[in-house]
């Protein structure tokens, strides 16, 4: 027995002894009227704090907030260490056996991939909210899938666009060597190169388990370009910038564009080695009156009582407006097509207290603004977790890639 299997065992044991044995015709009605949720993401690696225990407890808060729907929801977790395999097998037994509904979140944009196939097959639902590909809503794109918070053109185009404009434009990459590190070089490469700069040469790292990266930052030094483009996440950006910061890169007047920083990352890094980092985010949860009203009312159920990073304020407004979706076509029909479900979605208006108001397209890439911010000078926070200023804010029509150019077969015209 795998420990994927005696995990589950032990978690239906425990619940069966909490709960209690119900009368089969009881039990049966009882799963007729509940949705399942199953957050699916990093538990216990380097994508813990981004995402983790941290998306769960924003997917319930969406419940909480919604109150009576007139229909149960059940939140369940697990943990795909990073790899396609577990991912992917983890979905089908939560659809097959578990009779899960709706999967969310999903960092790790192989993996990401990998369960958007097996949710289509099955037609349940799936928003992705912490896989940065954009080929999930390009190449790859599903009746069953919306992208919810972030991709890889947006980051490009956010910060590697806006360096290359203020005059980074020579570039070396340092990328993590998967499906998310390959297409967030790519797509910054794009937006390089269509600003007049130039890509000098990368290098890929072993994804997962690199942590030192000592000799592809000295490769990047010896390219002389302007800008060291990080095409990672998590761990491996905050190790990077550290080592960067060890060697005295930055110092020599080297420029690190983080492609994907998490605000997690920074409260790692401390201000005083990621003060004046450029990065690109769609949520911060001093950004508005909404923003900081969600964040009040997360945060007491968030690890160490941190504030939601983009990532799993994106796993509590997509389980928000999945539920307002569910609540509109009923249970029965929700649970029987995932596709339909996700059309209903598309066809309502979002608004939530994490995005404000948008909409999703008919490649599954939902619209909003996209802002450009630096990091503070330690002098220049008041407190814990204050650690950004908006340098530009990005309107909802031009952030994402145009509709027309993503090759999305569910687009016509």
């Amino acid at each position: 027995m795998t420990d994927l299997s005696r995990r589950t065992l032990l978690a239906a044991g425990t619940a069966a002894a909490a709960t209690g044995a119900l009368p089969i015709s009881r039990a049966r009605a009882q799963a007729a009227n509940t949705i399942k949720i199953g957050v699916l993401n990093d538990q216990s690696g380097l994508y813990r704090d981004l995402s983790g225990p941290g998306s769960t407890a924003c997917v319930r808060q969406a419940v909480q907030e919604l109150g009576a729907l007139g229909f149960n929801v059940e939140v369940i977790q697990a943990d795909h260490q990073n790899r396609p395999d577990v991912g992917s097998n983890i979905a089908r037994q939560w659809l097959d056996r578990d009779g899960v509904d709706l999967i969310i979140d999903v960092p790790t944009s192989s993996v990401a991939l990998a369960v958007a196939g097996v949710v289509r097959e099955k037609n349940k639902a799936y928003i992705n909210s912490t896989g940065a590909s954009s080929d999930l809503t390009g190449s790859q794109c599903s009746p069953n899938t919306v992208h919810w918070t972030y991709d890889t053109w947006m980051l490009a185009n956010g910060t590697g666009g806006a360096m290359v404009r203020a005059g980074g434009d020579t570039w070396f990459f340092i990328t993590a060597d998967y499906a998310f590190g390959h297409a967030l070089e790519r797509d910054t490469t794009g937006f390089i190169r269509a600003n007049g700069g130039r890509v000098l040469g990368s290098v890929r790292t072993p994804f997962p388990g690199t942590t030192d990266f000592s000799s592809f930052l000295v490769q990047a030094q010896a390219s002389r370009a302007k800008v060291i483009g990080l095409a990672n996440a998590g761990g491996d950006t905050i190790n990077c910038i550290k080592q960067a910061a060890e060697f005295g890169i930055t110092r020599r007047g080297v420029k690190l564009a983080g492609l994907l920083v998490f605000i997690t990352d920074v409260h790692s890094l401390g201000l005083q080695t990621a003060q004046g980092l450029s990065l690109t985010e769609s949520f911060y949860w001093d950004l508005n009156d909404r923003t900081r009203a969600l964040t009040t009312r997360v945060r007491p159920n968030m690890p160490a009582n941190a504030p939601p990073t983009m990532a799993q304020a994106g796993c509590y407004a997509g389980a928000l407006h999945y539920l307002k979706a569910v609540k509109e076509m009923g249970v029965a029909a929700a649970k029987a097509d995932g596709a339909a479900t996700i059309a209903r979605m598309k066809a309502m208006p979002t608004n939530d207290d994490a995005f404000g108001e948008g909409t999703i397209r008919p490649d599954g890439r939902k619209i909003h603004p996209v802002y450009l911010f630096e990091v503070k000078a330690p002098g220049e926070s008041r407190g814990p977790w204050d650690y950004y200023k908006v340098v530009q804010t990005v309107p909802a029509d031009q952030a994402f890639r145009p509709l027309a150019e993503g090759g999305c077969a569910l687009v016509r015209g």
